[in-house]
This record gives C-alpha cells, sequence and structure tokens, in this order.
C-alpha cells in the first residue's frame, strides 16, 4: 500500500504568487491542506519551513518544504549572473568577479553533487535556470583568465549531460559564438 502524501499550502489569500502556486497545484490535480497566514503575526510553522525569507507561499510536502527549486534557480539569477557579467562588461574588476564566480559555480557543484541533475533524477526547474550560463564559459575562460572546466567538472559534466537532451542542444549557442560576439561587443564599449 502506498504511503499517503501530506501537502500543505502556507498561504495569504491576497498573494499573487500564492494565486500562481494555487493554480498550479489545481492543474496538476493535488489535493493539499491550505493554511491561511497572518502576515503580520507569523505561525511558528512558517517561520520553521521559511526561516531565511519568512515568507509565503511555502509548499511543504511530507513535512519538508518544497521551495527549494526556485531559492537555487534565484540564486542562479542573483549571484551567477551578476559575477560573470562583472568579468566581461567591466575593466578592472575581472580578477575579484572570477574568484567570485567560482566560488558560486563550487557552491552549485556542491548541490549537485553525485547526481545527474539538480532536479535529482530528472531534469527540472533548476537545470533549466543555470543551463544557458554553459554557453558563455568561454567568455568567462577568456575574460576572467579561469578554467572553469578544471575548477568545475562535475559542472562540466553535468553541462554535457544537458546538452544530450534536445531541447537543450536547440537552445544553446556554440559557446565560441557567444565569445566571438563579447569580444565584438567589448571593442565597441572600449573595454579592449
Amino acid at each position: 500500500m502506498a504511503e499517503e502524501e501530506e501537502v500543505i499550502l502556507l498561504d495569504f489569500w491576497a498573494s499573487m504568487f500564492g494565486m500562481r502556486t494555487r493554480i498550479a497545484l489545481a492543474e496538476k490535480g493535488v489535493k493539499y491542506d491550505y493554511r491561511e497566514q497572518d502576515l503580520w503575526n507569523k505561525s511558528s510553522l512558517l517561520l520553521q519551513m521559511n526561516p531565511v525569507h519568512k515568507k509565503i507561499p511555502v509548499l511543504i510536502h511530507n513535512g519538508k518544504p518544497r521551495a527549494l527549486a526556485k531559492f537555487w534557480a534565484d540564486f542562479i539569477d542573483e549571484k551567477v549572473n551578476v559575477a560573470a557579467r562583472r568579468i566581461w562588461a567591466t575593466k578592472g574588476e575581472e580578477q575579484e568577479a572570477s574568484k567570485e564566480l567560482i566560488e558560486i559555480l563550487k557552491t552549485l557543484e556542491s548541490e549537485l553533487g553525485d547526481k545527474d541533475y539538480f532536479g535529482v533524477e530528472t531534469f527540472g526547474y533548476v537545470d533549466i535556470a543555470l543551463i544557458g550560463f554553459y554557453s558563455w564559459f568561454g567568455v568567462y575562460d577568456k575574460y576572467g583568465n579561469i578554467n572553469i572546466e578544471s575548477e568545475c567538472p562535475k559542472l562540466i559534466a553535468w553541462a554535457k549531460r544537458c546538452l544530450q537532451r534536445e531541447s537543450v542542444a536547440k537552445a544553446l549557442p556554440e559557446s565560441e559564438k557567444v565569445t566571438t560576439f563579447i569580444s565584438e561587443r567589448r571593442k565597441k564599449l572600449e573595454l579592449d
């Protein structure tokens, strides 16, 4: 007999982010226990399940919060993107930004661990959030004077697995093409 699945949604009725979650759960046919939250007097469950941000919505599946993929996608958007852009779009910050990018990529590599994908067994949201950066690794190597392949071999192996997927292979340009584009762009911006 299959174990009973428990899904709890901590939410506030007027939250547009909560509305998204409620729609997605309904579309997927997932039954859940809705628990309205007082945003000015946060429940101990909300504080326990989202101790860093203390925000709703929080989807709890069998006692574990399910916002982990969104956390990592936000991490990629906020950290990887900013550090990576500083490598090629500025002059004089490349070395500092390179060290920061490698540190960030090593954090992601640690999260990946020995899994094939960030979504454990399946290609998912975090993989989609990160894979586009792979086309830019040549740019970061050239202008940041780093070697991502030697620094983060598990991440490179992950990227190569992702490239075996038709959707990824069709969407990602060759790294050399991106590097040529950025080289031309830097000349126009007089960064070279």
